[in-house]
């Protein structure tokens, strides 16, 4: 079952609407699905949908309300593509952190439950890299990650498990900034990285031409397991 719920902001002068999908029984823990730049579109809600199935409650906040609220793009469509950019360029992820941080404290507060993941694409893979290292979530996984390369020196603060997949062809994150990323975190104790040979940036979507079909299973097979190890 699904809903549109509202989330109050940390400082709780603003608010935000969140796509929230429940499985059938008592939820084994909760995840937090965090948006590409294209808003929460068809394929974010159906991520969330198909951890209501394995049995999660899932919530996608829309993390661009304050610049466009309820905002659907489609990544196949070029102008769309483009406005999703130009979003990107003007987006503040430390807002995102704050959002994702007041879902967190909605989850626990409004639904009684306890364990709460989250997992990131893009932007959101950045996001989830950065909800590790400065919020009590319980666990973490990112998919193609931008710009994570230039925040290392938060690796310190990284408390719970992450884990992060990094297609090596990805046209958004070149070699140097994977291998920067590998350097700084394949010895930290709370950090697994997999690298996915040839793949490019988009690989695990839903829907559209960036899916790679192979490459997505594998994935989300981990993550999955990821997750039934960390939040029990």
């Amino acid at each position: 079952m699904s809903e549109s719920v509202t989330i109050s902001t940390l400082s709780g002068d603003e608010s935000f609407s969140a796509y929230f999908a429940k499985p059938s029984g008592k939820p084994k823990a909760a995840i937090i699905v965090i948006q590409e730049i294209f808003g929460v579109n068809a394929g974010i809600r159906r991520k969330c949908d198909k951890w209501a199935e394995e049995g999660y409650l899932a919530v996608a906040p829309d993390l661009f309300f304050r610049m466009e609220p309820g905002l659907q793009l489609d990544p196949d469509i070029e102008d769309e593509f483009n406005k999703a950019l130009d979003l990107f360029g003007k987006y503040d992820p430390d807002d995102g952190v704050r959002d994702i941080e007041a879902t967190i404290k909605w989850i626990r507060a409004e639904t009684g439950v306890e364990k709460v993941g989250c997992v990131g694409y893009c932007l959101g893979g950045r996001l989830a890299y950065m909800t590790a290292a400065r919020t009590d979530i319980d666990a973490s996984v990112g998919y193609y990650g931008v710009m994570i390369d230039q925040m290392l020196d938060e690796a310190k603060a990284i408390a719970n498990p992450l884990l992060l997949h990094i297609p090596t062809a990805d046209h958004f994150v070149g070699p140097d900034a994977q291998k920067a990323m590998h350097e700084a975190l394949d010895d930290h104790e709370k950090v697994t990285l997999y690298d996915y040979e040839g793949l490019d940036h988009g690989f695990a979507t839903e829907h559209g031409n960036r899916r790679d079909e192979e490459g997505a299973q594998v994935a989300d097979r981990r993550t999955w397991e990821f997750f039934a190890q960390h939040l029990g």
